[in-house]
């Protein structure tokens, strides 16, 4: 691939990048370090497939990236009942959709507890901590999901950002890739760096799907737009609101069947964010939507804008939609996954991580 088709790769249905001119950059130089820090935190939902396949991306650019299982940090969260065994279960099965979506041997992981156990690296954490402000740390904290005033009982919490920063900085990394919800964390590293002397990295950010719950518009409308995609997207410890890879083709289709998706409306319906995100983020996409004869038959999309233009004028009725959407997850998305990562031999640790995060 030439400069250009590498960066219109790059830039695929991606929230936003900072800054643009530094990643052309770096693609023209033959590319450089990346990395996306995942908190092992439960099952793997189709929302977090939006960065798998960027991720994937960006090795076809050139990129050598570095998957960073922050087990450190789901600690810090109380994720997972604070269990430092499941939480590295699910690390390992984040490690195994990434394989199954055919990144086997093509990106290095890096466990928490590797960067952690040097004295460098909490040498490089002091002076980040150093190189801020307690309030701006406390405004980062929504990166782990978590409210300003949840620091003032549990202290570790100011911790989750800088060990974030101090990530970014011990991997040598150029590239951060995460959630547009990651986006404090990534231009505090850019403040930082100016002060320590650091190279600044570039931060790719991607869009996140919103719940299947749906939210209203009165519930985030203040919201900084990295705070309110966080609030309304997709969580693993809500699994009513998601699609997990391993739900079975049932559990799917009801979870699709029961999502908010009001007639004609686009904006934070979370059936068409799966249409954009997951179905149309290829060059070659063909989606067909089966209507009855009545209503014209079925008809089929080569663009998601053709489709949300349609769904818009009230040309598609949300029920054949959801129905169209549910067949495509199973057969061509979640269905191939998770006859790869529901394994036997993972299976029991499947299950421990299911329900640890519906305690």
């Amino acid at each position: 691939m030439d400069v250009e088709s590498k960066l219109k790769l790059v830039l695929r249905d991606v929230e936003e990048v900072v800054t643009e001119g530094e990643l052309r950059e770096l693609i023209e130089v033959g590319g450089g370090k990346g990395y996306l820090g995942f908190e092992p935190s439960g099952l793997f939902h189709i929302g977090w497939l939006i960065w798998a396949y960027k991720f994937k991306e960006l090795v076809e650019a050139g990129f050598k990236m570095t998957l960073l299982a922050a087990t450190w940090h789901a600690w810090i969260n109380d994720k997972l009942g604070g269990s430092l065994e499941l939480i590295r279960a699910a690390a390992q099965h984040v490690v195994d959709v990434l394989n199954a979506v055919g990144l086997e041997r093509g990106f290095q992981v890096v466990y928490a507890e590797d960067l952690v156990d040097s004295s460098d690296y909490w040498a490089t954490l002091i002076k980040v901590a150093k190189s801020t402000s307690v309030a701006r740390v406390r405004r980062a904290l929504t990166i782990m999901g978590r409210k300003v005033d949840e620091a003032e009982s549990d202290f570790s919490k100011l911790v989750y950002p800088l060990m974030q920063v101090t990530d970014i900085f011990e991997l040598d990394v150029d590239i951060a890739l995460g959630g547009i919800d990651q986006r404090k964390a990534h231009m505090l590293a850019r403040d930082v760096a100016e002060k320590l002397g650091r190279k600044k990295v570039v931060a790719i950010h991607t869009p996140l799907l919103p719940s299947l719950l749906g939210v209203t518009k009165m519930e985030v409308a203040s919201l900084p737009r990295d705070e309110m995609m966080a609030e309304i997207k997709m969580s693993k410890s809500k699994p009513e609101s998601a699609i997990f890879l391993t739900d079975s083709d049932e559990e799917i289709k009801s979870k699709i069947a029961k999502a908010y998706c009001p007639p004609r409306e686009v904006d934070g319906n979370p059936v068409l964010g799966i249409a954009k995100h997951l179905i149309f983020r290829g060059s070659e996409v063909e989606f067909q939507i089966d209507r009855p004869s009545k209503y014209g038959g079925p008809v089929t999309y080569l663009k998601y804008e053709e489709l949300e233009r349609d769904y818009a004028d009230g040309k598609i009725h949300p029920a054949d939609l959801k129905n169209s959407i549910a067949e495509y997850l199973v057969e061509r998305v979640v269905g191939p996954i998770r006859s790869y990562v529901v394994r036997s031999e993972r299976e029991e640790l499947l299950r421990k991580i299911a329900t640890a995060i519906t305690r």
